[in-house]
């Protein structure tokens, strides 16, 4: 099993914006080969910001990264940026193997 998850820094009180956003989104995971589950968390809020991450779950780490390079992948980015003033700063992707 393969972990991918991106870490989001959300400007206060744009949090209900960010999930509208991830709701709406259409991610073109379905029927992706090795794609397994998806989950969108949300953590602690400062002053600062508000914590989120995305979390997909893969068959290995060679099925995400051949999802990285198909036109399911350029699909489902092909709108990212267009609500800059929701993030503070790009997501930082995080990477996990599973090993027990």
């Amino acid at each position: 099993m393969f972990i991918a998850m991106n870490r989001f820094r959300i400007a206060p009180g744009k949090e209900g914006e960010f999930v509208e956003i991830w709701k709406k989104r259409d991610s073109h995971l379905k029927g992706v080969p090795g794609f397994m589950s998806f989950n969108l968390l949300q953590g602690a809020t400062t002053d600062e910001c508000t914590l989120f991450a995305s979390h997909s779950v893969w068959e290995s780490r060679q099925a995400f990264e051949e999802w990285t390079r198909s036109e399911a992948f350029r699909l489902a980015h092909a709108q990212a940026g267009q609500t800059k003033n929701v993030y503070l700063g790009p997501p930082n992707l995080e990477l996990f193997e599973a090993v027990i």
